[in-house]
């Protein structure tokens, strides 16, 4: 394959979803320095956008629910088995919205004896029928596009709850500047999930590690946990382990 039609190629892949360099050049058999330089040329002709480690559309708004569903299930479903390990016996857990924190929701379905906090639409469907499990949904301004709860209501409510862990997704995750959102109301209310929590874990697949996909950010100045999956490269991880703060759970996808 030339260049030209590499780099064509490259396009349509990112249209799909953000990739990484090394699994681009993994996927052509060239250097990582060759598809750095077919990642500038895109970026420069307005195609696509650079990311830390990788690059994604330039035109790629939010994804509707229904879209995020379709992407990365496996990957999702072996992280919220994971995750699952980290809800304790008796224990009040904050689960944010979106599809990740979902797949958590659908693995302690059956528990009994926890508390569950959160703004999520898909959450609450899961466990309102889990009689052992106390659910508290949190009210406010619905998100169509995440079916989550935002604004002055959910952080009114949020800000009087305390809980022993949090569970936290999002559009982005970077070592740099923390959770990255879509709007400055996502990011305000997981600012309270991170302060009102002992323990704060980040669920999110490899193509988020990195990704600068939206303007507003939840900052992560407190130790924290990450838990992505196996497809994640060392390169994607290296600056949350230079952290020092971050201690990485990679869950194998089967």
């Amino acid at each position: 394959m030339n260049a030209k039609d590499r780099r064509l190629e490259i396009g349509s892949v990112l249209s799909e979803r953000p990739v990484s360099v090394e699994e681009l050049a993994g996927r052509y058999g060239v250097s990582l320095s060759t598809i750095r330089r077919d990642l500038e040329m895109l970026a420069k002709s307005g195609q696509i956008l650079r990311t830390y480690g990788g690059a994604r559309t330039a035109d790629a708004g939010e994804k509707s629910l229904r879209q995020r569903q379709q992407i990365a299930t496996s990957q999702k479903a072996a992280i919220g088995r994971v995750a699952a390990t980290f809800v304790a016996p008796g224990s009040v857990n904050i689960l944010d919205a979106g599809t990740t924190a979902g797949a958590l929701a659908a693995r302690i379905a059956d528990r009994e004896g926890i508390t569950v906090v959160t703004n999520g639409l898909t959450t609450t469907q899961l466990l309102e029928a889990s009689e052992g499990i106390e659910l508290i949904v949190i009210g406010g301004t619905l998100r169509h596009v995440s079916s989550g709860m935002v604004g002055p209501l959910a952080e009114r409510v949020m800000s009087s709850i305390t809980a022993d862990a949090a569970f936290l997704s999002a559009d982005g995750v970077t070592a740099a500047r923390g959770l990255s959102e879509g709007t400055p109301e996502q990011a305000a209310l997981k600012r309270l999930m991170v302060d009102n929590s002992h323990l704060v874990y980040v669920v999110a697949d490899s193509t988020k590690l990195g990704l600068e996909s939206s303007h507003w950010w939840t900052p992560l100045e407190r130790p924290w946990h990450l838990i992505t999956d196996d497809g994640a490269t060392e390169e994607q991880l290296k600056p949350f382990r230079d952290l020092g703060n971050v201690e990485i759970h990679l869950t194998r996808v089967v």
